[in-house]
């Protein structure tokens, strides 16, 4: 059975994070206007391929919607992960993403 992908939100760097083995994988973020901004995600090597940064989007999009926040789309993964995921459409911010 594989662990469950912990991830923390570490609001005063604004960043979702996941800890392994003294590495740091991130999904950074900041908030615009009346929204939320996911600006950049960072996984180290040795954690690629487990599904770590899907695990950050995951959690980022679920704070966005809990905070009652669209989302405005600058990182290309976080792109990616929206299209494998269309039900995340509806978090998306239109005047920015009218092509999401």
């Amino acid at each position: 059975m594989e662990k469950e992908i912990e991830i923390r939100n570490d609001e005063q760097k604004m960043q979702f994070e996941y800890s392994e083995n003294g590495e740091v994988a991130r999904l950074e973020y900041r908030f615009y206007k009346k929204n939320i901004a996911m600006m950049h995600t960072v996984v180290p090597e040795t954690m690629k391929g487990k599904g770590i940064a899907s695990a950050l989007a995951a959690k980022a999009f679920e704070y966005a919607k809990g905070k009652k926040k669209l989302v405005m789309v600058y990182c290309p993964f976080v792109a990616a992960y929206v299209k494998r995921h269309p039900e995340l459409r509806e978090q998306i911010d239109k005047e920015y993403h009218q092509n999401m």
